[in-house]
């Protein structure tokens, strides 16, 4: 093996180890959020921002990191981020209050945003336009294997060794990559290399971007939320106009203003998510509350969409190497469409080997459209953007997570009311479930038309923005 086939394969390994982190974090502790509101005797508000600061901060920092990475390189900050990351989990796991386990999950969510606004930068600089398609296939795979294996361990390690488990093996998962990280992954990459860092554009983009995302997720619970809200979109529109007259930007607009297979690209991962985020939450609810199983046997029918996701995730990005990934990304957003309306129809007698069987294609949907769409963004943007570009889509996927539990939380307050989902009434449950569905499948079909918008792959070369 030469020396550039080695480097891919480890530059594969590393991406794909970090890849596995944060979506296992993020699935695993959701079994968790009873446990710890017991043992902190939390109220639901605060639990709800277990998993909300580790989101928020994600996204609030993803592009801010992914140009200082294009700067001062790729694989500095990479490396900063799973130290950050591996260290933050260990302090979850020694919280003493709900308080500083919400501290920590922030500073998680950092090294998060660190990792995942370089990665999948890293791995479309090392292999060629040829493979791209490939590697981020397998990498997306990773991602949904740990979607798949987080409820299962999740559940498992909170039953039997307490919800600080988790924290301490994700920990030690990190640690695993870092030695490895520092061990086989030689070289660097800075795209923009030089060039100055926009401190005012990323502090606009923060304050803006956290304070919308706040907005979105507390407008049915707080009153003053939809001020926020409009605050939130103040700044973010004061920071367009701002980096439009930026020389060196954080964010380059032009890669939205002058490139539609970028900008289109982006709105599609948008709306997916935002369209299909909630239905794991939706479904358990469905499952437990409204046909009573137990909370294993519900994690087991789950399973059917995350394992189909993580197999065919690598075969939809070679595929997008050989046919246009406009193609392949709209026909998965068309059969998630399809999966969704599918769901609106479900009653309290619907057989279960129907739902696994709709699970199924919605994970051959959602496989479909990942890759070939992250395809798509990454082969639009010259290498410099690589960074941003990689960032940019990171906080597309949550922002639109947040706005699917936006949805799903009004609905759900509207329906069933503000009271604990033990003694939630069943027959309201299911009607606000449906209604989500609705929402989500008209949400979906649109995302049909954003992904076949974004023009031609022969195209891509022309409209990369110099």
């Amino acid at each position: 093996m030469n020396a550039n086939e080695s480097l891919k394969r480890y530059t594969l390994l590393v991406a794909c180890g970090a890849s596995f982190l944060t979506p296992f974090m993020g699935s695993a502790i959701n079994l968790a959020i009873p446990s710890i509101g017991k043992e902190f005797n939390s109220n639901a508000l605060l639990l709800s921002w277990v998993a909300t600061s580790y989101i928020l901060a994600s996204a609030t920092f993803l592009v801010p990191f992914g140009r200082l990475a294009d700067i001062v390189g790729r694989k500095k900050i990479f490396l900063l981020g799973i130290i950050a990351f591996t260290l933050s989990s260990f302090f979850c796991g020694f919280a003493w209050s709900i308080n500083s386990l919400i501290l920590f999950r922030v500073l998680q969510g950092i090294g998060s945003a660190m990792i995942f606004g370089t990665g999948m930068a890293i791995l479309t600089s090392v292999f060629p336009p040829q493979e791209r398609g490939k590697v981020l296939g397998i990498n997306v795979a990773t991602v949904y294997t740990g979607l798949s294996l987080g409820p299962v361990l999740g559940g498992v390690l909170n039953h039997n060794l307490g919800w600080q488990s988790i924290f301490y093996l994700t920990a030690l998962i990190s640690l695993v990559v870092l030695l490895f990280s520092i061990a086989k992954l030689k070289g660097e990459w800075a795209g923009a290399k030089g060039e100055p860092f926009d401190l005012l554009g990323s502090l606009l983009y923060s304050v803006g971007l956290v304070t919308f995302m706040y907005g979105i997720s507390a407008i049915d619970s707080v009153v003053w939320a939809k001020y926020v809200l409009a605050i939130g979109l103040v700044v973010l529109i004061t920071f367009v106009f701002y980096e439009m007259k930026v020389t060196h930007p954080v964010l380059k607009i032009g890669l939205f203003s002058k490139n539609i297979t970028f900008a289109f690209s982006n709105l599609a991962a948008l709306i997916n998510y935002s369209a299909t985020f909630a239905l794991g939450f939706l479904l358990s609810m469905y499952l437990q509350v409204v046909l009573g199983y137990n909370s294993q046997t519900a994690g087991l029918i789950l399973l059917s969409q995350p394992v189909l996701m993580a197999l065919l995730s690598p075969y939809a990005g070679t595929l997008s190497d050989r046919i246009d990934p406009r193609i392949v990304s709209s026909w998965g957003m068309a059969i998630s469409t399809l999966g969704l309306f599918i769901f609106c129809f479900l009653t309290k007698t619907t057989p279960i080997w129907l739902v696994v069987l709709n699970l199924g294609l919605l994970g051959i949907g959602f496989a479909l459209f990942s890759s070939p769409n992250t395809n798509s963004v990454m082969g639009s943007v010259e290498k410099k953007f690589y960074g941003v570009a990689s960032s940019t889509l990171g906080t597309m996927r949550l922002t639109g997570q947040t706005i699917s539990m936006a949805v799903v939380t009004l609905l759900l307050t509207i329906y069933i009311g503000e009271v604990n989902l033990s003694s939630a009434d069943p027959d309201s449950l299911l009607k606000g479930t449906k209604t989500a569905f609705i929402v989500f499948t008209v949400m979906c079909f649109g995302g049909i038309f954003a992904s076949l918008a974004r023009g031609k792959a022969n195209s891509v070369q022309e409209a990369r923005v110099k």
